[in-house]
């Protein structure tokens, strides 16, 4: 009776840490998912900003120029058509939410040219220097917040659109160097070694990489995606290729932890789950709660990259009240014995 008591007590305590962990590292995901949605934001409102810009410069040159203080000449009224073209592109390529940073990067371009243009009509006596020095003031402004959209935008180079599904964001600190971590990412098919609704990831011969997860009642779900982006021992990106029944993406980032605490991994994933039976499976793939789920599978990801294995409590093996005891061993581990501490290779065996 006292082993068995031992053994509730080790599983509420396992329990409750675990739950523990999840709270911490869904709050750093919800800290991160509120600053990318306050950049996609600015983003957009730049965007439309762009647009309105545009469309007055087209439209209506010769009140611009006025507004600027320069002389309403033919030649300025070209330009500023001109100018208004580029705007109107700019702010239609950001709102197109197709790779937003280089838009904003030609935004930053656009203002530098602008204020070179508003230093030429400073330097013209017949300008009014009092509208062009606002103008270059208000150019200014607006420049320092192209240049920070445009680094924020440029750090997430997944090229992943807004969702309008599920979004999970996770991350977790793991006790092993960049080079190593992304090393094991890179290999698509390590996923289901930590992640328990995946089945397996292999790559086909066109390069991409078949998708099996777990579904209700026995039911495998399946799909094909490609890497779009990967920059190593930075970040890894992939997205479900067109025709995917649910269409998906999902990136990693790997940033130094403060204080040479190992690598800080970041993991942000979409779906858009269909609706009727489908969907319900779909959904049933990451359970109740997607970040939990989520933040349970980066768990998992710690103990193999830092032990080689991925650890079990023993009432999780055990159904119902026992004696306290080793679990016997799976055939697996009987054929390549104890994990050597740090052999993720032999840890993704016995996770399996």
């Amino acid at each position: 009776m006292q082993t068995q008591g031992m053994s509730g007590n080790f599983d509420e305590r396992w329990q409750s840490q675990g739950q523990a962990i999840d709270r911490v590292e869904n709050r750093r995901g919800v800290g991160l998912a509120q600053r990318e949605s306050r950049a996609v934001r600015r983003a957009m409102g730049l965007g439309w900003f762009s647009v309105a810009l545009g469309m007055a410069e087209i439209v209506a040159p010769s009140v611009v120029a006025a507004i600027a203080g320069a002389r309403v000449r033919p030649q300025t009224l070209t330009t500023l058509r001109l100018l208004g073209l580029r705007e109107l592109a700019s702010g239609l390529g950001i709102l197109s939410k197709t790779r937003p940073d280089v838009w904003l990067w030609a935004r930053v371009a656009g203002d530098a040219m602008d204020l070179a243009l508003l230093g030429k009509t400073l330097a013209s006596p017949r300008s009014e220097h009092a509208r062009t020095l606002t103008s270059i003031a208000s150019v200014l402004g607006v420049t320092a917040l192209d240049i920070r959209s445009a680094i924020e935008c440029s750090r997430d180079e997944s090229g992943m659109t807004d969702p309008e599904g599920v979004h999970v964001l996770s991350s977790i600190t793991v006790n092993r160097p960049r080079e190593e971590v992304y090393r094991y990412w890179r290999d698509l098919e390590h996923l289901p070694t930590f992640m328990a609704h995946l089945k397996s990831v292999t790559q086909q011969p066109n390069g991409r990489f078949k998708w099996v997860a777990h579904g209700p009642l026995g039911i495998s779900i399946e799909w094909e995606a490609e890497i779009v982006a990967d920059q190593a021992n930075e970040n890894l990106a992939w997205r479900s290729c067109e025709g995917a029944d649910v269409p998906n993406q999902g990136s990693v980032r790997f940033l130094d932890a403060p204080g040479g605490r190992g690598t800080e991994v970041r993991v942000e994933l979409r779906y858009d789950p269909p609706a009727g039976a489908l969907g319900a499976a779909v959904a049933k793939l990451f359970g109740a709660e997607p970040g939990q789920e989520i933040a349970g599978d980066l768990r998992r990801f710690k103990q193999v990259i830092e032990t080689g294995e991925v650890l079990h409590s023993d009432a999780s093996i055990h159904k119902g009240p026992h004696p306290a005891r080793p679990s016997p061993k799976s055939p697996q581990q009987q054929s390549i014995g104890s994990p050597r501490r740090g052999s993720v290779e032999e840890g993704r065996q016995v996770a399996r």
